[in-house]
């Protein structure tokens, strides 16, 4: 296989995980003995890959909230790949900031921005550890009734 255009697009972590699941599902319906060797290796390698993104925030997105952030994003002018990374790291510190925008000091002129800019992330964005508390808070009360 050839790669023709390396930068025709760029997949967020949200991307990658959809298609993952399709992959394997896909993968458990063709159980064909042809194939049965490359489905094993392909299965590793989905499953190991998307163990890996459970652990990040595309987990807890979805088609409607990436939509939504970047609506949000566009009063900040940043490019298409900035935008991306702000999506699959979803940063919540000033410092992770400055290392995802290139040039942040001079492009968002203010600490007033940039906690702006944390502060579209924080809201549109769902917190993996926040679901998490609220989760593990369900499951105690309901082994208490």
């Amino acid at each position: 296989m050839e790669v023709l255009n390396d930068k025709a697009a760029m997949l967020s972590n949200y991307e990658v995980y959809q298609l993952l699941l399709e992959t394997e599902n896909q993968n458990k319906v063709d159980k064909s003995k042809k194939r049965q060797k490359h489905l094993v290796n392909l299965s590793t390698i989905c499953y190991e890959a998307r163990k890996h993104l459970e652990k990040t925030p595309c987990k807890h997105q979805s088609p409607e909230i990436i939509e939504e952030f970047l609506k949000a994003m566009q009063p900040f002018n940043l490019t298409r790949a900035e935008k991306l990374q702000l999506l699959n790291l979803r940063p919540t510190t000033l410092v992770e900031i400055h290392l995802i925008i290139e040039d942040s000091e001079e492009r968002l002129k203010t600490d007033q921005e940039i906690e702006e800019l944390l502060n579209v992330i924080a809201t549109k964005l769902p917190d993996p550890n926040e679901e998490t508390v609220v989760e593990e808070k369900q499951e105690d009360e309901e082994e208490m009734s």
